[in-house]
């Protein structure tokens, strides 16, 4: 099958808001677009059917790590891959699991060959290579997979910054030797993104956005931001990677964010993002809605049985009210955590489809503006 394909449909003239469709061997997806986490194969608390027909889900995320460590590639090549495994058709990205084994500073060892960490699950030792991460995602079956890249603490000094930065590129140029020269496991395309990195760096941002463009892959990533840095660094530095990444290839911003930030950054020209924010809030009871963010568990919404949030399209979300969700919260339902999940992911896939309907229509940015503060509201 052909690989991915990039097809942008309109730029906002007063940013650079972008509207496109993505084409894969699993279908398309319209962009801007944002992809729950299922870090295990499974978004937290969620059913395919839920992701699918409430939720509004067009992609999903699945993780090179926690996959490799449980199920293991055996299972997932034994099922025909994540696809048929967790029943989502659909399209699949897979972290390089980089991040989180960088995140385990204390159980890790880089070195130019690759990475020796730890497992959380057992303490086993285990090394991830350029060339291991590969074949690892080949065999998960993900639309697109991400090279394997070092991503460095905020903050870094530069020396830190930079060596990391052409550690990335040296490890990319391995990846694409590696998946050029295995073939795609189960009968569609896998498609490579690599990432850029170069901490908060003007000219290293610069130099590896360049580099990564250079690559001439079918898509582009900005990772190392959204790790602690301020919500205005995290700006500049999105809206200078774009400014060197293609303009012809989807452009995802990885781990990003609240509301605010994602229709920010979508401003600067961003087409894909994920965050566990929708998810890991809401099983701690922070709702995300179209009229501020609510602590469920307060007790103001003790007797409030109005809904969730009528303001979205969302079976879901107009059905239940606040006070029921709060009873099954403050009951430790498991139900209330689903509800609180759903109902944060189906937010987050509206309020990427308005983005996407203003940008046609060519008011996106007054949009933007008068809704960034509604959302930030705490209610």
């Amino acid at each position: 099958m052909a690989a991915l394909q990039f097809e942008l449909l309109h730029t906002d003239d007063r940013s650079k808001a972008r509207a496109g469709t993505i084409t894969t061997g699993h279908g398309s997806i319209a962009t801007p677009i944002f992809m729950p986490v299922g870090t295990v194969g499974s978004v937290k608390a969620l059913t395919v059917q839920q992701l699918e027909q409430v939720v509004q889900a067009q992609i999903i995320l699945g993780n090179t790590y926690h996959l490799y460590l449980r199920p293991g590639t055996g299972v997932l090549e034994a099922a025909g891959g994540l696809h048929r495994f967790n029943g989502w058709h659909r399209p699949i990205l897979t972290d390089s699991g980089g991040y989180q084994v960088f995140s385990l500073a204390g159980s890790r060892k880089i070195k130019e060959e690759g990475v020796v960490f730890q497992s959380h699950i057992d303490g086993s030792k285990h090394l991830f290579t350029p060339e291991s991460v590969m074949d690892i995602q080949r065999s998960i079956g993900a639309d697109i997979v991400m090279a394997f890249d070092e991503c460095p603490p905020y903050p870094s000094d530069y020396r830190y910054a930079h060596q990391s930065m052409e550690r990335t590129h040296r490890w990319l140029n391995r990846c694409r030797e590696r998946f050029d020269q295995t073939p795609d496991k189960y009968g569609y395309t896998q498609n490579l993104f690599p990432i850029v990195q170069g901490g908060t760096y003007p000219d290293l941002r610069k130099a590896s956005a360049q580099f990564v463009a250079d690559a001439g892959l079918t898509g582009c990533a900005i990772g190392g931001l959204s790790v602690g840095e301020p919500e205005e660094m995290m700006y500049e530095f999105t809206a200078l990677c774009c400014e060197h990444l293609p303009e012809n290839k989807p452009r995802y911003l990885m781990g990003v964010g609240t509301p605010w930030n994602i229709l920010e950054c979508i401003g600067l020209g961003v087409d894909m993002f994920d965050c566990v924010m929708p998810t890991r809030n809401g099983r701690n009871a922070m709702l995300f809605t179209s009229c501020g963010v609510i602590n469920i568990d307060n007790k103001k919404w003790e007797k409030d049985f109005s809904p969730l949030d009528d303001g979205i399209d969302c079976s879901l979300s107009r059905y239940y009210s606040k006070a029921y969700l709060r009873h099954l919260i403050k009951a430790k339902e498991i139900t209330g955590l689903t509800l609180a999940s759903v109902h944060n992911l189906a937010f987050y896939l509206w309020l990427v489809r308005q983005a996407r309907e203003h940008i046609l229509a060519g008011d996106f940015v007054s949009w933007k503006e008068e809704l960034i503060p509604v959302l930030k509201r705490r209610l």
